[in-house]
């Protein structure tokens, strides 16, 4: 027992000589177990949804290129500002840009994402985490809003009239117009989603939040003639709806396309950088101002986050009849579910 505590003392004389503690020594024996970015990023990649990894890649690429060999726990937090300043400059300048505020924004989002599924494997503390104490930029208001009618008209002409698929791209203009959905909405939209009965589709958009939206009976049609059209003959109700005429379903390199080509003949569209989320802003501000907030709210698929909007929405939740009445105003074609609500309506009354 005297001879262990003797070499005990021993092995504390010799590591203070030497000017290290026995924390060092376990520090240097985690270090050598801890992924570099470019390992981890590859981890990382195959635990987060596919719409995750779309948004971050970018920026995980430039983290890879500036620290791909170096172990996640090397950097601190002024090494990320000084990556997300150089990145802030080196993005490009468009029209709409507000002096890379949004780039940077971004990466600083990426990198958490990779620190929070390295705090989550312990490979560092929440004390120790770099990128926690690097603040985004703060967000400014967008400058997104409702198109006015003029305008609008003229960019549904521009896609229906020109491009080397106006039938498609004119169906798609008017899908997000009637439906006010996001641009993952449309390209997430399979066969089995169409609802002929109710004249619904289920949309499934962004935090993985599902719901199904009224669409007008000619819209319905419409869907249904493009896919009867360009489907392939082995087509099942789980693939894709929107189709180029070759049968190969749509990607987002559609939309990129689709309103490049708008902007070259409406230069407003390019310097306003106006994409199809601008069409969700029109077609909410008219439900808004003609239906009321919860009825806009609901019409968006927006979750109850009363963080942001407060309780009362929790109580005030329109239906989907009410959201189908919005869309028979909107397009003038009555609708099953409006006539659903008005019977429940009378026969509350009695």
């Amino acid at each position: 027992m005297s001879n262990d505590r003797q070499t005990l003392q021993a092995a504390h004389q010799l590591l203070s000589q030497l000017g290290i503690t026995p924390e060092d020594l376990l520090r240097t024996s985690d270090a050598a177990n801890v992924p570099t970015f470019r390992e981890f990023i590859q981890q990382v990649q195959e635990a987060v949804s596919p719409a995750t990894v779309r948004a971050y890649r970018p920026y995980w690429n430039r983290v890879e290129e500036c620290w791909g060999d170096r172990a996640i726990t090397e950097p601190t937090a002024l090494e990320i500002r000084k990556l997300s300043e150089t990145y802030r400059r080196t993005t490009v300048a468009r029209r709409n840009s507000r002096n890379g505020r949004g780039a940077t924004e971004n990466l600083i989002a990426a990198i958490r994402c990779i620190y929070k599924h390295a705090q989550d494997d312990g490979f560092i503390k929440p004390a120790d985490n770099p990128a926690a104490r690097v603040p985004k930029p703060r967000r400014l208001p967008s400058t997104r809003r409702a198109i006015p009618d003029r305008q609008l008209s003229e960019i549904i002409r521009v896609a229906s009239t020109t491009g080397n698929d106006p039938d498609l791209d004119a169906l798609l203009i008017r899908f997000h117009i009637e439906t006010a959905c996001r641009r993952g909405g449309a390209l997430g939209l399979r066969l089995q989603d169409l609802d002929d009965e109710n004249y619904c589709v289920q949309l499934r958009e962004k935090d993985d939040t599902v719901r199904w939206q009224p669409i007008s009976r000619s819209l319905l049609r419409a869907i249904r003639d493009h896919t009867a059209t360009r489907a392939p003959a082995d087509v099942t109700g789980a693939d894709q709806v929107f189709r180029y005429q070759n049968g190969h379903p749509i990607t987002g390199r559609r939309y990129d396309h689709l309103w490049e080509r708008i902007g070259s003949h409406l230069p407003w569209v390019a310097g306003e950088g106006i994409t199809a989320h601008w069409l969700r802003h029109t077609t909410l501000t008219w439900v808004e101002r003609n239906f009321g907030y919860a009825v806009a709210h609901a019409y968006a698929g927006h979750t109850d986050n009363t963080t942001q909007t407060g309780a009362t929405t929790t109580y005030i939740r329109a239906s989907l009849e009410e959201v189908a009445q919005a869309v028979a105003a909107l397009t003038g074609e009555p609708h099953p579910l409006c006539l659903q609500a008005d019977n429940v309506s009378s026969d509350s009354l009695r």
